[in-house]
C-alpha cells in the first residue's frame, strides 16, 4: 500500500476501533440501537434489522416502510457474500399503455403512480429469518417506541417539511395530519411522534406473536400479516380511491394492489464482483446502478493512481471522466436482467475498457459517449438542464436533499455493521420518505415512488413493464482483500453514491487514508449524465467541488474545460464505513449534515 498523504491528519472524530463490533449509520438513534443489540447478543443481521426500523421513524424525510432496500451480506457460516434484492418490482397494472393514457411522457417523480411494490418489511424479515438469531419483537420495539414516544426531529427534516408544506396543505391532508402538528412546521429539535405508525408495527408484532411455533413461525405471520394482512388492504384501498396530485401537476390514482403486494418476495443472489489488485468489490446486479463503480474500477485499473494527492487536480480529473464513461453506459444498458439480457461481463471485460480507457484525455469531455456492443443497449436522449439543479421542488420531486442550502439532490440512508464473529451487512434503505407521496392514513407512512426510475420507451432496457424492477440508485458496497471479506461501505446520496464510493475507496486503496480520513477527506461529485430522477436532466461538463478542495487545483480543473461550481465546505457525501482485519473491527462515519455516527468497542 501507499504511504499515508493526507495533507491534513486532522479528523473530525475518531476512526473507531476495537474487538467486539462496530455499527455506522447515517444517524446517531440508529447507530446506539444497533449498538444495543449487538450487546444483547444479536449478531450483525438482528442489529441490521433493529437499525433499517428505526432509521425509518427517526429520518422520515429520507426513507420509510414504502420503500425499497439492497443488502450485502456476509455470513460466517455460509462463508459467502450474498445480496439480497429487496427491490420492489412495477405493479401489474404498471404499463406504458397506461402512463401514456393518463397523458405522461415519464413517470411523475411523486405521487401513486410512482409506486413500485414496497420492497423493505418483507426484506427485514427475510434477513433475520435466514441470517438472524433473535425475534421479531426484539428487532421491532426500538422503532415502535421512538415513533410512540418521540424522538429529536432533525434540522434537515423540518427543512424538507417546510419545502413540501404547502403540497401538504393544499393537496395531501393525511399527510399534513402528521408532519404539521398544530398546523405547524415542526421547529428542529422537537420530540416528534408518529403514533399510527407506532400503532402499525404494534399490530405487526402482536398478530406475530399470536400463534405458537417458535422464531420462524412469528416471523412468517408477521411477514403476511404485511404483505396479505391489513397492510396491503390499506394500500389497495388508498391506490383504488384517492386521486392524488403529483409533479405532473395533475392528480392520478394509484395501479399498486394489495395482490402485487401477496405475490413479491424478495431474492437472494450473488453479488457482481471486480478485481481491482488486492480486493475484490462486490455490488448488487445491474438491476441497481451499483455495477457503475465496477466499471469506473475496470478504466481507473489502466491509470498509477499510487501516490496522487487526493485533493489534486489529476486524481480527480481522472475519477470523474471515468466516472463520465461508466454512467454513460448505466443510462444506455443497466435494467432488470430478468427483462432483458446485460452485457455486464463486456462491460467489465479487460478488451472493452482498454478501448473505452482512450477516451479519457487531459481535457474535460462535454460529450456524452456510451459504449457499443453489437445488440444491446437503449438510446438515451438527453434533456439538458438550465442553470444550478433544482432541490426538492414544492411537488416534491426528486430525491430529499442533504445540504443546508439544499446543493445536493438525492440522499437516503445507510447503515454498515460488523459483529465479533466477523459477520458483516451493508445496506442502503430508501423510498416512502414523507414527500414522496401522501400517508396512508390508517397506517402512518407513504408509498415510494422508485417507479421514476423507469422510462416509457419500449425499446430501453430499463423500460417500464408489470413485474420488472427498476434500475434503483440505491448501492451498498463490500469488499475483500486478499479473498478475506474486509470492507463494507456506502452512502446516500442518489446518482452521487457510486460516485462517493468510488472517491472513498480509491482515498483508502491508493492514498492510504484510514476510514474516518478517507471520509473527511474533500469531495466533488459530476453532473454529466442524466439524474435518475425527474425530470432526468443532465449538465454536461459540469464538476461540484466541496470549497475546500484546493483553490489550485480547481484552477487547474477549470484549464482542463470543466465547469467547476464551488460548493459549501461540507456539502458532499454522507459515507460511513466498517471494515474487519483479524480481530480488530473498525468503523468511521460522515460529519456532513451533522447526524451520522459510528461506535463500537
Amino acid at each position: 500500500m501507499a504511504s499515508n498523504i493526507n495533507p491534513d491528519p486532522f479528523t473530525t472524530r475518531p476512526e473507531i476501533e476495537g474487538t467486539f463490533g462496530v455499527v455506522a449509520t447515517t444517524h446517531w438513534i440508529a447507530t446506539a440501537v444497533g449498538m444495543a443489540i449487538l450487546e444483547k447478543g444479536g449478531n450483525a443481521f438482528d442489529a441490521g434489522v433493529a437499525t433499517a426500523f428505526t432509521l425509518q421513524v427517526v429520518e422520515p424525510h429520507l426513507n420509510g416502510p414504502g420503500g425499497d432496500v439492497p443488502i450485502i451480506v456476509h455470513d460466517v457460516k455460509r462463508g459467502r457474500t450474498e445480496v439480497i434484492c429487496g427491490q420492489g418490482p412495477a405493479p401489474a397494472r404498471a404499463t406504458i399503455a397506461h402512463y401514456k393514457s393518463e397523458g405522461l411522457d415519464m413517470v411523475p417523480g411523486t405521487g401513486l403512480l410512482a409506486a413500485c411494490v414496497p420492497g423493505t418489511f418483507e426484506s427485514w424479515m427475510m434477513l433475520l429469518r435466514d441470517y438472524g438469531t433473535m425475534r421479531v419483537r426484539d428487532v421491532l420495539e426500538p422503532a415502535i417506541s421512538y415513533a410512540r414516544d418521540g424522538y429529536p426531529l432533525v434540522e434537515r427534516a423540518c427543512a424538507t417539511i417546510q419545502t413540501v408544506e404547502q403540497l401538504f396543505r393544499k393537496h395531501w391532508p393525511t399527510s399534513a395530519a402528521v408532519y404539521l402538528p398544530n398546523g405547524e412546521v415542526p421547529k428542529p429539535g422537537t420530540l416528534f411522534t408518529n403514533k399510527t405508525l407506532a400503532a402499525t408495527y404494534a399490530r405487526i408484532l402482536s398478530e406475530a406473536e399470536s400463534g405458537g411455533g417458535g422464531r420462524d413461525a412469528e416471523i412468517e405471520r408477521a411477514r403476511k400479516t404485511w404483505s396479505q394482512g391489513f397492510v396491503a388492504e390499506a394500500i389497495d384501498k388508498f391506490c383504488r380511491t384517492q386521486e392524488v396530485m403529483d409533479v405532473s401537476g395533475s392528480p392520478h390514482r394509484g395501479v399498486l394492489s394489495a395482490d402485487d403486494m401477496a405475490r413479491w418476495q424478495p431474492t437472494v443472489e450473488a453479488p457482481l464482483t471486480y478485481d481491482y489488485g488486492r480486493y475484490t468489490v462486490c455490488k448488487a446486479g445491474v438491476w441497481s446502478q451499483g455495477p457503475v463503480t465496477l466499471q469506473q474500477l475496470a478504466l481507473l485499473k489502466g491509470f498509477a493512481l499510487d501516490g496522487l494527492d487526493p485533493t489534486g487536480p489529476e486524481f480527480i480529473h481522472l475519477q470523474i471522466e471515468c466516472a463520465k464513461l461508466a454512467f454513460a453506459d448505466r443510462e444506455k444498458f443497466y435494467g432488470d436482467p430478468k427483462f432483458a439480457e446485460i452485457p455486464i461481463a463486456t462491460l467489465l471485460s479487460d478488451a472493452y475498457n482498454d478501448e473505452r480507457r482512450k477516451l479519457v484525455t487531459d481535457r474535460a469531455s462535454l460529450e456524452f459517449i456510451p459504449g457499443s456492443v453489437e445488440g444491446f443497449g437503449g438510446v438515451v436522449k438527453l434533456r439538458r438542464a438550465e442553470g444550478q439543479r433544482e432541490a426538492v421542488g414544492a411537488l416534491g420531486a426528486g430525491e430529499p436533499t442533504v445540504g443546508r442550502f439544499g446543493e445536493v439532490r438525492g440522499d437516503t440512508v445507510h447503515f454498515d455493521i460488523i459483529d465479533k464473529a466477523g459477520n458483516m451487512v451493508s445496506s442502503t434503505p430508501s423510498g416512502g420518505w414523507l414527500q414522496s407521496s401522501p400517508i396512508i392514513p390508517e397506517l402512518g407512512f407513504c408509498l415510494g415512488s422508485r417507479a421514476q426510475m423507469f422510462w416509457l420507451e419500449e425499446d430501453h432496457p430499463a423500460a417500464l413493464a408489470p413485474g420488472k424492477r427498476p434500475r434503483t440508485t440505491l448501492s451498498p458496497t463490500m469488499a475483500l482483500r486478499d479473498g478475506e471479506p474486509y470492507l463494507a461501505w456506502g452512502s446516500p446520496g442518489g446518482d452521487q453514491q457510486d460516485q462517493w464510493i468510488t472517491q472513498f475507496f480509491l482515498r483508502h486503496v491508493h492514498c492510504n487514508l484510514n476510514l474516518q480520513e478517507a471520509i473527511d477527506a474533500p469531495a466533488w461529485h459530476s453532473e454529466h449524465f442524466p439524474i435518475s430522477f425527474w425530470p432526468r436532466t443532465a449538465r454536461p461538463g459540469v464538476l461540484v467541488v466541496e470549497n475546500r478542495v484546493p483553490k489550485a487545483t480547481i484552477e487547474n480543473l477549470r484549464e482542463r474545460g470543466h465547469i467547476v461550481e464551488v460548493g459549501p465546505d461540507w456539502s458532499e457525501g454522507r459515507l460511513t464505513a466498517a471494515s474487519r482485519v483479524g480481530v480488530r473491527r473498525r468503523a468511521a462515519a460522515n460529519p456532513r449534515g451533522m447526524q451520522g455516527y459510528a461506535a463500537g468497542r
